[in-house]
């Protein structure tokens, strides 16, 4: 069972251990890659439990919005499949000495996954560490991004009720909460 571990900006972020793919929330986000047609680690749960139902809506994304590939740091929306949660918006996290701008293009991962979802009227959502599998990107400076950027966003934003950010060991959340930022914006929440 997935567990809160620490709260922050007045109960609008969690982080929680776990398997985000058991997650019941509004949406959940997929470190996906390029291709949107499944791979490792979260990816790969994801379109895994999810079923084919994912897989269907990805190929026609790929056919008709995004035939090169979903382009790092952008967004796009799926259904939830057999997940316990409506959609799946699946984002491509920079990889770690691949691209320039990497820290825009994290940033970019979390804002556009936000955005799109207060556009879908989503108010409760889950991310997992992207880029810090497979793709390289240091967990300390990861964190620091992610945190800054759905500070940010919050700060402006009424509509998403919740943020979680899940990951699957309790040894990688004690590092992200080393390293994060939250506890700078707590008292303008």
């Amino acid at each position: 069972m997935n567990r809160v571990i620490k709260t922050f900006l007045n109960g609008r972020v969690n982080i929680v251990v776990g398997d985000i793919t058991k997650e019941k929330i509004d949406a959940i986000v997929n470190a996906a890659n390029s291709t949107l047609m499944g791979g490792g680690g979260v990816d790969g749960a994801i379109h895994q439990v999810g079923g084919p139902k994912i897989l269907e809506e990805c190929k026609k994304l790929r056919q008709t919005e995004f035939t090169n590939g979903l382009p790092t740091g952008q967004v796009a929306i799926t259904t939830g499949g057999n997940l316990p949660c409506k959609y799946v918006i699946h984002t491509v996290g920079p990889i770690r000495g691949k691209h320039e701008d990497e820290e825009k293009l994290l940033a970019n991962c979390y804002k556009n996954s936000l955005n799109i979802a207060v556009e879908k009227k989503i108010t409760t959502i889950a991310f997992p560490s992207i880029s810090t599998g497979a793709y390289g990107y240091p967990l300390d400076e990861a964190a620091n991004i992610a945190s800054t950027t759905i500070s940010d966003f919050l700060k402006n934003d009424n509509s998403i009720k919740e943020v979680r950010l899940v990951f699957f060991t309790h040894k990688t959340a004690e590092f992200f909460l080393e390293n994060e930022n939250f506890n700078d914006y707590d008292e303008n929440f």
